[in-house]
């Protein structure tokens, strides 16, 4: 294989000036620049890693702590989406991009701080995961870089999406076309669960909306089987609401088909509402109502700040970014008198 030196004979230039090009510095002509990488692609020249490793003290590998609870995986529409944007931004950057082990079963598994020095990870990303587990407050709590996303650790970047503007400004627009009878089946317990449902009893207060215990539920995120059952409960009460807000999309489509499965019209009958905005829901018949996060906004910058505390740790400031969605008003929800 082709080293440095044999690269800078080919090209007549020094070998500093070799290792410059492929590092892509500044302080050399783009024509130069590009001719050396010409040569050391066709030399067939690949970089030693661990030697770049040793000198530069970073792998520019990065973990990702996944876990998500309900067992989706990367089928979850939102998280999958935010964590290709992760991968595409760092990847752009030069890094390499690693999950970490999460299954508990295995005799032999490290905790999430042993694989990431394992690995050598320079940083790590956090997302869809148990927050309040000790393993990954241990993680939180170590000398390697990380950042979280839609959940806030002390003295540690987060990037959050803005839960508590998205359910105000979805309750404003159900209120606004004459519904008074609103009903929020909300997520499982997590923060992003915990600022949505005050943020709706806040938003509800500002109006001067009245909301009965029985027409706020629970059920899990993408949990389509229990919005089913409690969609039918909520159908039952001797008051039924008008309009349903879902934990999210995915999630709403169980309530969707225990609401067709009583012969009942969306919008005429029921209103409905999502939350997330994922591309399927914006097939549905009638067009879902809903909020979309923006997904690609949150990996791109959750991505940028992890490499900055990387590569810049004493000026990159540790904040927590919040990171707006929009209503995408759809047809399911009508206007009433």
């Amino acid at each position: 294989m082709a080293s440095l030196k044999d690269i800078s004979k080919a090209c007549g230039v020094s070998v500093a000036t070799v290792s410059k090009a492929l590092n892509n510095h500044t302080d050399i002509g783009e024509e130069t620049r590009a001719h050396i990488k010409k040569v050391a692609k066709e030399m067939g020249y690949s970089p030693n890693l661990s030697a770049r490793a040793l000198k530069t003290n970073r792998t520019h590998g990065i973990g990702v702590l996944f876990v998500d609870e309900a067992t989706n995986g990367l089928t979850h529409d939102h998280f999958a989406a935010v964590l290709d944007s992760f991968k595409r931004t760092a990847e752009r950057s030069g890094y390499d991009i690693t999950f970490i082990n999460c299954y508990r079963d295995r005799e032999d598994r490290m905790t999430y701080l042993e694989h990431s020095r394992y690995r050598g990870f320079d940083g790590v990303i956090l997302a869809c995961i148990d927050f309040g587990d000790p393993e990954v407050v241990e993680l939180v709590q170590s000398d390697i870089p990380v950042v979280t996303i839609d959940h806030i650790f002390n003295n540690r970047i987060a990037v959050l999406s803005d839960n508590v503007t998205g359910i105000r400004d979805l309750l404003e627009l159900i209120y606004h076309k004459g519904h008074r009878k609103i009903a929020y089946i909300h997520g499982a317990d997590s923060a992003v669960t915990k600022n949505r449902v005050s943020s709706f009893y806040r938003t509800a207060e500002m109006l001067g909306l009245e909301v009965p215990d029985e027409y706020i539920r629970e059920a899990a995120y993408r949990d389509t089987a229990t919005t089913y059952t409690v969609t039918n409960q909520l159908l039952d009460l001797p008051d039924p609401p008008t309009c349903i807000i879902f934990p999210d999309d995915f999630a709403a489509f169980g309530g969707i088909n225990a609401i067709r499965e009583r012969g009942l019209r969306i919008p005429e009958d029921i209103s409905v509402a999502g939350y997330d905005g994922i591309p399927a829901a914006r097939h549905l018949e009638p067009q879902l109502t809903t909020v979309r996060q923006d997904a690609e906004q949150i990996g791109c910058v959750a991505a940028r700040q992890l490499i900055s505390l990387i590569e810049r740790p004493k000026s990159t400031i540790v904040e927590q970014i919040v990171i707006p969605g929009t209503v995408l008003e759809g047809r399911s929800v009508a206007t009433i008198s």
